[in-house]
């Protein structure tokens, strides 16, 4: 864990090396990659079958490509009362949020009598990304599906791994929740890739989104342009803003609680006070020792794990923008002070009773968010990720006459003499 004092004479450039490291997957995984995608863009189903044999060391033949509706309600069925109520509530509430998010068309008549207007559309089909193994979430496929379902997205496909033929019930309990349409036992870059592509019984769709691992996330970098992506994400992070009024407990849960996911995940606290800096310090360590997922909480803090104090928090609101955060937390009693100097992070959580886990659950906003400092330009997973806009205009022989002389000018002065002759024929006849 680094610990660093903004008085400090060499605290900038501590501080620097710290926003600019880099903690992606080192292995080069690109090119890898590449031979999977154009195996199963040439190859189709035979590919896809044969990583998934050599990947996930089942037999597509034996297990079967896909697993039907029937399942997934079945799981639901079976599931505990109390966790099923629990994943309902989180449905109910994503959902509510995003159909905030909905987009209005617009469609008017200005002042030259020109007709102008945009109308959203759904994608036809949008592909699901849901990881297996240590890393299956029921929550990240509410996340990605609820907002496509809101969007009006026709199609919706599943693509999930099932290492040794093993099915996650919950992840089809969550499947047959949020209205997933198919659910493929095919994971990987190579499960990227038939929903980019198609693969035989699999059809080809609009938009992939969903985490993953890094050959994931490398294969959806390298298909979008066939298909759009939600986003390339990496490691997770957290910032926390946090004064002496706060219980060292607290705030040490709430580093952790990003810590568990990988070793790679980035904690940091701001606090502006040293001796509270020393007791959460200590807290994360007392958490550590009874902590079921500490091996890997433990590695991410000790490798990546920052404590920063301050001058005041005010102060840390800068070094935030750099950072620009997937989760900031800010435990103060005035968050909403520090939250107006803050202009880059991909979700904030306001307050002392706000824990980020809340959000990745229950509260409503997508906890699909930009990592590696791309809350400088990126948002997170919303219904406009499974939409379009198409604009449209419409002109009568009036309007024509008011734009089409400037029309001609400027498509003469790019050399373009066949636009500007498209407008001019027109002009000519309304004479």
């Amino acid at each position: 864990m680094i610990r660093l004092d903004a008085r400090d004479a060499g605290f900038a450039d501590a501080f620097t090396a710290l926003v600019e490291g880099r903690r992606e997957a080192s292995a080069d995984v690109t090119r890898d990659v590449a031979t999977i995608i154009r195996a199963v863009r040439d190859d189709g189903e035979a590919a896809v079958a044969a990583f998934t044999r050599k990947l996930d060391r089942h037999d597509l033949g034996d297990t079967g490509w896909r697993i039907e509706p029937a399942t997934c309600a079945a799981a639901y069925d079976a599931l505990d009362p109390g966790l099923r109520d629990a994943l309902n509530l989180a449905a109910t509430r994503i959902r509510a949020y995003h159909e905030r998010q909905k987009p209005t068309d617009t469609d008017y008549t200005d002042a030259a009598g020109v007709r102008l207007g945009a109308r959203w559309s759904a994608v036809d089909a949008a592909g699901l990304y849901v990881p297996g193994g240590r890393a299956a979430y029921p929550s990240s496929l509410l996340m990605n599906a609820i907002p496509a379902k809101v969007a009006g997205v026709g199609r919706l496909v599943m693509v999930t791994p099932t290492p040794d033929g093993q099915i996650n019930d919950l992840v089809l309990a969550a499947a047959h929740l949020a209205g997933v349409d198919e659910v493929w036992r095919i994971g990987g870059a190579q499960g990227i890739a038939a929903l980019a592509y198609g693969a035989g019984r699999i059809a080809p769709v609009d938009v992939v989104t969903g985490p993953g691992n890094a050959w994931v996330a490398e294969a959806k970098r390298q298909v979008y342009g066939v298909v759009g992506i939600d986003m390339v994400a990496g490691p997770s992070e957290i910032v926390v803003v946090a004064d002496a009024k706060n219980d060292p407990q607290w705030t040490a849960a709430d580093l952790l609680s990003q810590a568990e996911h990988d070793v790679t995940t980035q904690s940091i606290l701001f606090t502006d006070d040293a001796a509270y800096a020393d007791r959460v310090a200590a807290a994360v360590d007392e958490e550590l020792a009874h902590l079921p997922t500490a091996t890997v909480a433990r590695a991410a803090w000790d490798a990546n794990g920052a404590i920063i104090v301050v001058d005041s928090l005010e102060a840390a609101c800068p070094l935030i923008d750099r950072l620009a955060p997937e989760h900031l937390q800010l435990a103060v009693d005035d968050p909403q002070a520090l939250f107006d100097k803050v202009r880059h992070a991909g979700s904030v959580f306001l307050g002392r009773h706000t824990p980020e886990a809340i959000g990745d659950y229950v509260a409503g906003p997508n906890h699909v968010l930009p990592t590696g400092r791309r809350a400088r330009f990126a948002s997170g997973l919303s219904v406009l990720d499974f939409m379009k806009r198409t604009s449209f205009l419409g002109l009568d022989e009036a309007a024509l006459a008011q734009l089409g002389p400037a029309t001609v000018a400027l498509a003469h002065a790019e050399g373009l003499p066949a636009h500007a002759r498209s407008v001019a024929l027109r002009l000519r006849l309304n004479r």
